[in-house]
């Protein structure tokens, strides 16, 4: 007896998800708000493809020497390495360079697109997910930067997140590079093991001190055994490192200076520390920073996957990165701009309550009682009627013959009515039209025949000429009966 032959396992990979119609419409109604501030603040949308040359991607990928190392990779067919892109601020400069003869500086650019990273996925962290950034590029001053901070905060605002919960953070690399010098990490002989110590202390927010004294040192292992090995570095160097996060090491740069310009602009214009701070734990993990880094962090309490209380934490940041262009040009071209994790962000407004999903009504369902060439004709126009009317509705595909089938397939879609039409209707030329919500809330609530007959009727038969009126007037009835639920 010959064997079946096995069938394909249907099976997602990890550090991936599908997305459902729900969170796909409460994404696109949240960066329609994110879009809407950047667009005030006379910023420009761009697109650049998912996939980039993989030098284009830059000397930040965890390990060049390895195309796959922290990026998905293929070859192509001159067998030239190509990535997925890893963030959407290296595209960006191999875009301004590429046509840095035709664009007009300063640039001013925003856009929005997948991410992915060949990395361990684990509890909230993905290997592909959504950024949404803006950059200004051709701007040398830290009034471009500070306006960077004071759109993020807009942007929050604009989200609904209330002052009191959220704050951009703001530091300068320049300050760091100077305890860095501090510690014998000057220059540009100690990059990968400097790049060790900023993504140590990037994660002071989600580790703690000790943690980032572990990182700085010989390493950590986390709740599942995995361990990264640390920096390395001397006690008294770690110490002096620390004591900086805290805010008990001095220093007195060009970093300093720039800060208190940028707390200047943000005083003049109304962002007080309530929305806006000075903050010197700031460093962002990236080394291709190079002046002010800022960060858009969450302040209110929810419960991580241990079961323990803890702040949000960060939902986007960024900072100045003039030697990014200069890669591919030679030549000095400035550029600030901040990135927000659109997934992240999206699960901090579902915390707060500040993302309900798009009130998208399901489409009405013309059933179908006859399924000849010309019923199929009338029950198509109907819908059509309907559609042309701004109405959402749809001709039932499945098999006619079946009628419970389609008032089922109407409950499990969350069909607010129904039309019928069979023949004794058609020669009466005539429709009912079937009230599903309504008609569930009598099943469920009414038990006795007075209040039943009292009840707004769950079906009604009206010409074929009313169906779009009527159609109309019960759904302005459902969204009242919804406004007024959840006024309640």
């Amino acid at each position: 007896m010959a064997k079946k032959p096995n069938k394909l396992k249907a099976r997602l990979p990890r550090g991936f998800v599908d997305r459902t119609a729900d969170d796909i419409r409460a994404t696109d109604e949240m960066l329609a708000n994110i879009r809407a501030v950047y667009e005030q603040y006379g910023f420009d949308p761009v697109e650049t493809p998912a996939f980039e040359f993989t030098d284009c991607l830059g000397k930040f990928l965890p390990d060049t020497d390895r195309p796959n190392a922290g990026v998905f990779s293929v070859q192509d067919e001159d067998e030239q390495w190509m990535s997925l892109r890893y963030d959407l601020t290296a595209p960006l400069a191999r875009h301004v360079s590429e046509n840095i003869n035709e664009i007009q500086l300063p640039y001013r650019t925003y856009r929005s697109g997948w991410v992915f990273r060949n990395e361990k996925p684990g509890p909230g962290r993905f290997r592909q997910f959504m950024q949404f950034d803006a950059d200004t590029v051709g701007a040398p001053g830290v009034q471009a930067d500070a306006e960077m901070c004071m759109m993020m905060a807009d942007t929050m605002e604009a989200l609904g997140i209330p002052r009191g919960d959220y704050v951009i953070r703001v530091n300068n690399r320049k300050v760091l590079d100077g305890v860095l010098e501090s510690v014998g990490l000057g220059g540009e002989t100690h990059e990968e093991r400097r790049l060790t110590v900023l993504r140590a202390i990037d994660k002071l927010d989600k580790f703690g001190v000790e943690g980032v004294r572990l990182l700085l040192g010989e390493g950590r292992k986390d709740e599942s055994g995995d361990f990264t090995k640390g920096a390395g570095l001397e006690p008294g160097a770690i110490d002096t490192l620390v004591a900086f996060l805290s805010g008990t090491g001095g220093i007195e740069n060009d970093g300093i200076t720039e800060l208190n310009t940028m707390a200047a602009i943000f005083a003049s214009c109304g962002y007080g520390e309530d929305r806006i701070k000075i903050d010197p734990s700031v460093v962002r993990g990236l080394e291709y920073y190079t002046g002010p880094v800022y960060e858009a962090e969450l302040l209110f309490d929810v419960t991580n996957e241990k079961g323990e209380v803890v702040q949000f934490g960060s939902v986007g940041g960024g900072g100045r990165y003039d030697g990014l262009v200069k890669r591919f040009t030679g030549r000095d071209v400035p550029a600030t701009g901040f990135s927000i994790g659109v997934s992240r962000l999206m699960t901090a407004l579902k915390n707060l309550g500040k993302l309900g999903t798009a009130d998208m009504v399901a489409p009405v369902l013309v059933t179908v009682m006859d399924g000849d060439t010309a019923a199929l004709g009338k029950y198509q126009k109907m819908v059509q009627d309907l559609r042309t009317a701004g109405v959402r509705a749809e001709m039932y595909q499945g098999n006619w013959k079946k009628f419970g089938n389609q008032l089922k397939y109407a409950d499990r879609r969350g069909c607010p009515i129904a039309i019928i039409q069979g023949s004794d209707e058609r020669e009466a030329g005539e429709i009912q039209i079937k009230d599903l919500i309504e008609g569930k809330r009598l099943s469920e609530e009414i038990a006795d025949n007075i209040t039943w007959r009292e009840s707004r009727p769950a079906q009604v038969t009206v010409k074929v000429s009313e169906l779009v009126a009527t159609v109309k007037e019960l759904l302005d009835g459902q969204a009242d009966d919804r406004r007024r639920a959840g006024e309640e």
